[in-house]
């Protein structure tokens, strides 16, 4: 099989209620240059029964005893194949029909890596102001310490090459790996450029996990990554 375009990592744990709705989504997108690579972590729900039933011949299943976003989205960064390489969450916040113009942009640029952002494209930002303002202050955070210009580093939408995503050594097992992954590309001197794409936040009650003790494990990343050792950031 030719090494296709995209290696889309879809994390998953206890997505039932919108898991057939982003799947469909990401195949009707992406589904004649993309593979998927499902890593279920410990779904205490179908959610795994329906990954088996409408993974295609190109996609993979794996499964995981739970462990945390980290450590799924590493599992399957350690099976992608394809030129990039992005994270597509389970739930609705984001939309894969915008996953081909954002290649398309890496593409025609031969960029390392490409992060959608929410701020550039005028839309609703929120659904709580404190996680609004914490990502906001984390980005300010990541530019102070990286001397990068990111507007939205928290995104989700982080495309990267697959050949430079796997010389990185990605530790984190929960929300730290998102940090983790800037931090390292930024202390490499790798240039991260921004497109715009759309956002529709979910509230706690719909299924929003990540809370504030995530921001300061996020800052203590930044700060340790600033401060790393130089053969420490490479495999």
């Amino acid at each position: 099989m030719d090494q296709p375009r995209l290696s889309i990592v879809m994390p998953v744990y206890n997505e039932e209620r919108t898991l057939e709705k982003i799947i469909a989504r990401v195949f009707r997108s992406c589904g004649d240059f993309a593979e998927v690579i499902f890593v279920d972590d410990g779904s205490h729900d179908q959610s795994l029964a329906i990954l088996k039933r409408l993974a295609r011949s190109q996609d993979s299943v794996l499964t995981k005893p739970n462990g945390g976003k980290g450590s799924a989205v590493r599992m399957g960064y350690a099976q992608a194949k394809g030129r990039y390489t992005i994270v597509q969450d389970a739930d609705l916040e984001y939309s894969p029909e915008e996953i081909p113009g954002l290649l398309s942009f890496a593409e025609e640029r031969a960029a390392p890596a490409v992060f959608g952002s929410r701020r550039l494209k005028k839309q609703k930002q929120f659904t709580h102001l404190t996680t609004f303002v914490g990502g906001s202050l984390l980005t300010l955070l990541c530019n102070l310490l990286y001397s990068t210009r990111l507007t939205d580093q928290p995104t989700c939408y982080k495309m990267v090459r697959g050949d430079l995503l796997r010389t990185l050594p990605l530790r984190e097992d929960d929300f730290r790996f998102d940090p983790e992954l800037t931090a390292l590309l930024a202390r490499r001197g790798i240039a991260i450029i921004e497109y715009p794409v759309s956002y529709a936040p979910r509230t706690f009650a719909e299924g929003k996990k990540i809370c504030w003790k995530d921001w300061f494990k996020w800052v203590w990343v930044f700060l340790k990554f600033r401060f790393l050792p130089e053969k420490r950031l490479h495999v």
